[in-house]
């Protein structure tokens, strides 16, 4: 395993990203490459009476690839940017759901990385996807 600080990069990382705090999106990593991600599902994320908006669910599909993603470009010293990810919604998706990201990289270039996702509610899969991300160097050197 890396000697790469995911821990202080975490504390860091919340300090800045202000999507995922907005969200209340908690992430842990488990090793380069994999990661989990939760999230609560509150008024705020519903697009009708109950039922979380697609939109909602596919930034939480986009951190969960690009968290993982992430993970694999710190330690060379870059961040990543979503180049492009497909989603498939399993299920729907209601207020009061505790849903449980999974982020796993499949493969890792210089430049390319892409990872797959699946989201969890309890234990039922209730969407997939798949993302790519491009690898560039980190120039906020305050982040590590």
């Amino acid at each position: 395993m890396s000697t790469f600080d995911f821990d202080a990069f975490n504390e860091a990382y919340e300090q800045i990203n202000h999507y995922e705090r907005l969200q209340n999106i908690q992430r842990k990593i488990h090793a380069p490459g994999k990661i989990t991600v939760l999230l609560n599902i509150t008024e705020q994320h519903l697009s009708s009476p109950g039922t979380a908006h697609g939109g909602s669910m596919s930034g939480f599909m986009d951190v969960v690839l690009g968290y993982a993603a992430l993970t694999m470009a710190l330690p060379e010293g870059n961040i990543v940017s979503t180049v492009e990810f497909k989603m498939n919604f399993l299920k729907p998706i209601f207020l009061g759901d505790k849903l449980r990201g999974e982020g796993e990289v499949l493969s890792a270039g210089k430049r390319i990385i892409v990872t797959d996702g699946r989201i969890y509610r309890n234990e039922g899969l209730v969407a997939t996807g798949q993302g790519t991300f491009n690898a560039y160097p980190l120039e906020k050197k305050s982040l590590l």
